[in-house]
């Protein structure tokens, strides 16, 4: 007799997501001038050829050829789209460099016969079988979702790389106020929980398992993100200068999406790991750990906790600014009905934040069956754990567990910071 499956499966949602990743993944190739297929505005990554193939290779490989054990498509075309890189140096990426990727035609067709087949799983396949470990609570079928959605800011980030002039997108909606008061709150001693527990989500990564509470000590929090205005104080006095700005006719510019505008001021500043926390010295603070962000967002003054700083609704877009409203950040605090119990703002939206924690397992840290590298090659103490979003951040990732790293000097990333005290 069959084993049940202990999970219940909504295919058809299942299938909407991944027909709106898919069609978002096709508007923001739609972004980039056409001759620039090949290129890679970030030489530490791959040019765009490699992801246009890469989202569905891999939600095919990882699902249907991998998963449900079915026959490959063109074995050449799997292994060239199959894994991106993350090299440490540039010296290390030109190993990776290659002049033989296929026409655009050709990874269209393929991206098209992929398509095809995770469409067919997820309407025929069985997505969630106990006795294999890669479809135990479909874990294959959530992860091809999120990949690709977490893919989509991968490659706005290196579009972002480009020239003005090789991209095809609308100017910048620009706003600049006056950021509103930034007095430091003290948040008390008490209890955060990191992680979550495997039976009580549809999926987590496996850097998100399992659940642990930890004592937290009282600090000091900054209100608001550090602002450009306020990092610039910094440069003037001989900080490294974000990687963002462009110095023009002796004023400082920012590198938007959509275009090279003057410094919006009250914009939450884009940086290292490095860089926020040499700014966080210079004024005599240190960046927040991953369980000091989590005691600042889900925390409360009676001791119990939020699915979410506002409290227990889903993530919409009055509470912040992610799930591509826009691609660019607005000026710190837009979005008081973000906030959290002790009055914080933006601290999921508007940039990932940088912690002061490297990036590291959770006590009984297994690889996931389904993409067993995905974190496992990067507890490296050299990535730092970020949390929150960025404005390209879908919602489906905005939840408590959720951990996104990066290297401590990478320096593309929608990364921002705010300060604390002992």
């Amino acid at each position: 007799m069959e084993t049940l499956s202990p999970v219940a499966l909504d295919r058809a949602a299942l299938s909407a997501w991944y027909q709106a990743n898919r069609e978002r993944s096709a508007a923001l190739f739609g972004l980039i001038d056409p001759d620039v297929y090949y290129e890679a505005p970030i030489p530490l990554r791959h040019p765009f050829v490699f992801y246009e193939g890469h989202f569905p290779a891999f939600s095919f490989i990882t699902l249907v050829r991998n998963a449900l054990g079915e026959p490959s498509i063109d074995r050449r075309l799997e292994d060239l789209f199959n894994r991106g890189i993350d090299p440490d140096s540039l010296e290390t990426a030109r190993k990776h460099k290659r002049t033989d990727w296929p026409s655009r035609a050709e990874v269209r067709a393929f991206a098209a016969a992929c398509d095809a087949r995770v469409r067919a799983a997820y309407a025929d396949a069985r997505l969630d079988d106990p006795r294999n470990p890669q479809l135990a609570r479909a874990q294959a079928a959530y992860t091809i979702l999120e990949h690709e959605e977490m893919h989509h800011e991968t490659l706005l980030y290196i579009v972002h790389r480009l020239p003005d002039e090789r991209k095809l997108i609308r100017a910048t909606d620009v706003r600049d106020v006056a950021p509103p008061k930034r007095d430091p709150v003290a948040v008390p001693a008490g209890r955060a929980t990191l992680g979550v527990r495997p039976e009580s989500v549809p999926f987590a990564w496996d850097n998100e398992l399992s659940e642990q509470v930890v004592d937290v000590g009282a600090f000091g929090c900054d209100t608001l993100n550090v602002t450009n205005g306020e990092y610039a104080e910094f440069v003037r006095e001989g900080g490294p200068v974000p990687p963002f700005w462009i110095e023009r006719d002796s004023q400082w510019a920012l590198r938007a999406l959509g275009a090279t505008i003057p410094l919006p001021l009250s914009w939450p500043v884009y940086c290292t790991n490095a860089q926020a926390g040499a700014f966080a010295r210079w004024s005599g603070a240190r960046l927040m750990t991953e369980a000091e962000f989590h005691r600042a967002a889900y925390g409360t003054p009676s001791g119990a906790e939020r699915h979410q700083p506002w409290g227990g609704e889903a993530a919409d877009p009055g509470r912040g600014n992610f799930d591509f409203k826009r691609f660019d950040p607005e000026p710190v605090g837009s979005y008081p009905d973000g906030a959290s119990a002790w009055g914080i703002h933006d601290l999921v939206g508007n940039g990932w934040e940088w912690t002061g924690t490297p990036f590291a397992p959770f006590a009984g840290f297994a690889p996931m069956a389904s993409y067993p590298p995905y974190s496992a090659d990067f507890f490296d103490h050299d990535h730092f754990v970020m949390k929150g979003a960025s404005p390209v951040t879908s919602r489906n990732l905005v939840r408590r567990s959720f951990r996104n790293w990066y290297r401590r000097d990478y320096p593309f990333m929608y990364a921002t910071f705010r300060r604390v005290w002992d």
